[in-house]
């Protein structure tokens, strides 16, 4: 197969890549995802299959309209109906294991924190509906990528093991820049000072993990609570109303054990803790969640490499989205979330670093 472009990676960076490629005419491109989904960090998972506004976001939750203009502006193209982050009512301070938690006036954060109704992945399925392109596949593991005269030789294998080549002239990077470099082998290697570059960078997410509790309603509010709270007990640091306006009630949770020290921790156990501390902070309503569930970023391949785990996560950018010179000069470019100057690791860097990414592309054809 031969295509003008590959872009590797189907999270909210590909597609959105793969979108502004069609909106400028320009189809003739392969989208490959190596998970048997889109989204890449975002995920979610619905309550009740019966109810599309029971799904709750596993990856990013919020956005901020005033401060990430170009992803809002999408959102609004896409017609996707947004609400607020419910913060009326007070939050708890968790301090010590002997003493009770105790409450302080809630506050609304400035800019405001807003959701999508029927979660992140609603942006996801957006996007994906709008492309016409078939060569959208996933399940697609790329492992290699030569370089050749005159083209690139992009070597992937799908979810039944069959191995495929498709070569192009121009490659797009939806991936962050630590797990290309572990996963992708490229040849000839890249040069070895943006190689160290991406590997340094850290991607967003990978040493997280984060906990959804879902409730029959909202209780917490009716104890004037807003669902937030503070903790230096844990297992969970910060806690949040993550309900749904048209759909259940759910807390969630970032989980404060770090991923080394996650791995000596079951899921049961883990989910267990989780659902003691919610006892301790927000009554015996708490204890019996109707579905919770925990999400190990860390654990997750297509995510993580043994460096997230071992450092502070951090919203710091890939230096170089592009080779300046050598064999990978203009034919390869980086246009995941980490690559984003302004808003690394947000979602609002995926729309910023795919966009650089597209345009980029487009100044070579010139």
């Amino acid at each position: 197969m031969r295509k003008k472009i590959a872009i590797i990676g189907g999270g909210l960076s590909g597609l959105y890549a793969a979108y502004l490629l069609e909106q400028n005419g320009i189809t003739d491109y392969i989208l490959l995802e190596a998970r048997e989904r889109f989204g890449g960090r975002v995920m979610d998972f619905n309550s009740d299959s019966q109810l599309e506004n029971n799904r709750f976001d596993l990856g990013p939750t919020w956005f901020w309209p005033e401060f990430q203009p170009q992803l809002n502006t999408l959102i609004k193209s896409l017609k996707l109906d947004t609400f607020s982050q419910y913060e009326q009512g007070n939050i708890l301070l968790e301090r010590s294991h002997s003493k009770p938690p105790s409450t302080m006036p809630g506050y609304a954060n400035s800019p405001t924190s807003m959701r999508l109704k029927g979660g992140m992945g609603a942006l996801i399925n957006a996007l994906r509906s709008k492309l016409i392109n078939e060569h959208i596949i996933s399940g697609a593991f790329v492992e290699s990528i030569v370089r050749q005269s005159g083209n690139n030789e992009v070597c992937y294998r799908t979810s039944e093991n069959t191995k495929n080549i498709v070569n192009v002239e121009h490659i797009m990077l939806a991936v962050p820049p630590r797990l290309a470099i572990k996963q992708i082998k490229f040849i000839p290697t890249l040069p070895s000072a943006l190689a160290e570059n991406w590997k340094n960078t850290a991607t967003w997410m990978a040493p997280h993990a984060k906990y959804i509790a879902v409730f029959n309603s909202p209780f917490w509010r009716e104890q004037g609570l807003s669902g937030s709270a503070r903790s230096s007990i844990g297992p969970m640091t910060e806690i949040h109303d993550a309900s749904n306006p048209d759909g259940q009630a759910a807390l969630f949770g970032f989980i404060g054990v770090s991923a080394a020290d996650r791995q000596g921790i079951s899921e049961e156990d883990l989910l267990k803790h989780c659902r003691v501390q919610l006892v301790r902070l927000f009554g015996s309503q708490a204890e019996s969640p109707t579905i919770d569930i925990v999400k190990d970023w860390a654990i997750d391949s297509l995510t993580s490499t043994h460096l997230d785990t071992q450092m502070t996560n951090t919203h710091n950018a890939a230096t170089y989205s592009t080779p300046q010179d050598g064999p990978w000069h203009q034919k390869l470019v980086g246009i995941g979330s980490e690559w984003s100057k302004q808003f690394p690791g947000y979602l609002a860097g995926a729309i910023d670093a795919a966009k650089k990414g597209v345009t980029h592309y487009i100044n070579t054809l010139q």
